[in-house]
């Protein structure tokens, strides 16, 4: 007999081709062909980070991930990279299954260049206007995450999106909630408001599968909540998105790169798209920084507000074990 959590779960799970609907959101320099497989195999959703790669980088780890898994997974792409026309072709190449486009509206073709694949297209909707052009141009699925994600965040908390976007949107296509999940309980109460599923990067990014320094899992397993901390815009012609990390000199020193930018646009040296790119470079590198060379102080650690609940390195399949029995274990009690 089929119980009530995998009922509510199945819309998401049938979307996806996995067995939970517990996606792994694209954390950059994380979310690579380790974690990503990993994550598949324990019956979860892994996404390929793309973060800064080249073409060629992106076909060697959508290849790499498929040589440790032969379970469904798929790749992140930011909308505004030049070269992103040329990405989604790596990923018809693979036959990626499912594209996430982030970072922005999708621009004109894209969305339809994927589908033309085969491929289910995922795009981010910060707002219940958002979600309905969405919808509109075609796209698969949303994913709305809240300010207390990690990484790039928008400035609605997750529990408003999910009541101001699920009863209008969640019949008309799946819709995964992100952002400050930490818990099965949670999970549970976004199901039973008509989500499709779930997306989860913090409490995935100290995995034991996680190529992330060791001191980067320790900054998580010394945090609190109030630790991770959203960046701030100096300058209002920059539209930086903010982001959402621990608190460190990385920090300061991303105030100093807003300025260095600002800079550059006053002197007409670069143009906004290209100010913006400077921007996002610059937290691919601190990212890398802090993921890869274990510079938790001078680096960017990314986190959620969930940081908190994350206190032990553990492997993917029993987070996600966890994860199903405290959501299996609401929905009984509801019950009883």
């Amino acid at each position: 007999m089929t119980d009530r959590l995998t009922s509510l779960m199945a819309r998401g799970a049938a979307f996806l081709g996995s067995e939970t609907a517990i996606i792994c959101g694209a954390m950059s320099w994380v979310s690579e062909r380790h974690l990503v497989a990993a994550v598949s195999n324990a019956g979860g959703f892994g996404l390929i980070a793309y973060g800064a790669m080249t073409p060629a980088l992106l076909d060697a780890e959508i290849a790499g991930t498929k040589a440790l898994t032969d379970k469904p997974f798929g790749v992140n792409l930011i909308t505004m990279h030049p070269q992103l026309f040329e990405l989604i072709d790596v990923c018809r190449n693979h036959d990626v299954s499912h594209v996430v486009l982030a970072g922005g509206l999708p621009p004109r073709g894209s969305v339809e260049a994927i589908k033309a694949n085969g491929a289910k297209v995922i795009c981010f909707a910060p707002a219940l206007s958002l979600a309905k052009k969405l919808h509109r141009s075609g796209v698969d699925a949303l994913v709305i995450e809240g300010m207390e994600a990690g990484g790039h965040i928008g400035p609605v908390a997750t529990g408003v999106l999910a009541q101001e976007i699920l009863p209008t949107m969640a019949l008309e296509l799946p819709v995964f909630v992100a952002g400050g999940i930490g818990r099965g309980e949670t999970i549970a109460a976004y199901l039973e408001m008509g989500a499709a599923g779930v997306q989860l990067g913090t409490r995935f990014a100290c995995a034991a599968e996680s190529i992330a320094h060791p001191n980067f899992k320790k900054a998580f397993f010394r945090a609190s909540a109030r630790d991770a901390v959203a960046s701030v815009q100096i300058d209002p012609r920059l539209p930086v998105i903010p982001v959402r990390a621990l608190k460190n000199a990385g920090t300061e020193a991303f105030t100093a790169k807003q300025r260095e930018v600002a800079q550059l646009l006053d002197e007409g040296a670069v143009d906004m798209g290209e100010a913006q790119l400077q921007i996002e470079h610059y937290w691919a590198g601190a990212l890398r920084r802090a993921v890869i060379d274990g510079d938790v102080e001078g680096g960017s650690v990314m986190a959620g507000q969930s940081v908190g609940m994350v206190t032990r390195e553990e492997p993917v399949a029993e987070i996600i074990a966890t994860l199903m029995a405290e959501a299996r274990a609401a929905l009984d009690r509801r019950a009883a």
